[in-house]
């Protein structure tokens, strides 16, 4: 890895001052943040938290972001019930932290927010985006799940899911140019792969003189340099989902 004394740096950038808009739910064994658009749809949009869990006021304010472009957005605990990452945390703990939250292995948690989608919000049409552990996420169910229809992953940590690059569904990469901890070498191996095997639809984009986690964990305000590519990033996102749901 780029930088072992902190394998994730998703504490990078500024943590929103956010009152979210939406409300918690409970499927199943599973709590969730739920937003609703105005206007009914039978779109819907899962939102896969980073490692610092389900409660965290950026991703909601994400998840609020595509409710106001239309979508139900679901932010559930993928944890379930175990605790997120907290910065105080002592970083050299944090491969051991990360053994019993395995980005790979939420399908059973999936399965339960896709039904509630279905039975309680009537979504047919479901797309899933995430964020850093959320990002690896996707990738893992864009090669697995056939339910969804399409995601975006915004820098996904390539090492869990190097090797496979058959995905499913159209699938839309971000990263960011000055993530130390997704270096450019494997983006462009993740790109050579999916040249090679991919069938469908993909993007992989990088934004100029980023880091990690710009897109929902920067404060527009005070980084003013960066905020056409906060908002480029978000745009094509939408974008993205506009265009496959």
């Amino acid at each position: 890895m780029a930088n072992e004394s902190r394998p994730c740096p998703c504490d990078i950038g500024d943590r929103f001052d956010y009152e979210s808009r939406g409300q918690e739910v409970q499927a199943e064994h599973i709590k969730a943040y739920v937003c609703k658009p105005p206007a009914s749809t039978d779109k819907a949009v899962i939102v896969i938290h980073d490692i610092f869990g389900w409660q965290l006021p950026n991703t909601r304010y994400m998840a609020d972001m595509l409710a106001a472009h239309g979508y139900i957005a679901i932010c559930p605990d993928f944890f379930v019930g175990q605790e997120a990452w907290k910065l105080s945390n002592d970083w050299a703990t944090f491969n051991d932290w990360l053994k019993t939250r395995n980005a790979g292995k939420i399908d059973k948690e999936v399965d339960v927010i896709l039904k509630y989608l279905r039975e309680q919000c009537g979504a047919k049409k479901i797309g899933v985006i995430g964020f850093c552990w959320g990002g690896a996420a996707v990738q893992h169910l864009m090669l697995k799940n056939p339910h969804l229809k399409t995601g975006v992953s915004l820098y996904g940590v390539i090492r869990f899911f190097e090797d496979r690059s058959s995905l499913l569904h159209p699938t839309f990469f971000i990263f960011a140019e000055k993530d130390e901890h997704i270096p450019l070498e494997q983006v462009t191996l993740l790109e050579q792969k999916l040249k090679q095997n991919c069938k469908v639809d993909y993007e992989v984009k990088i934004y100029p003189g980023q880091t990690h986690g710009f897109v929902h964990r920067k404060r527009e305000d005070i980084n003013p340099q960066d905020k056409p590519y906060i908002e480029e990033g978000r745009k094509d996102m939408i974008n993205w989902l506009n265009k496959y749901l």
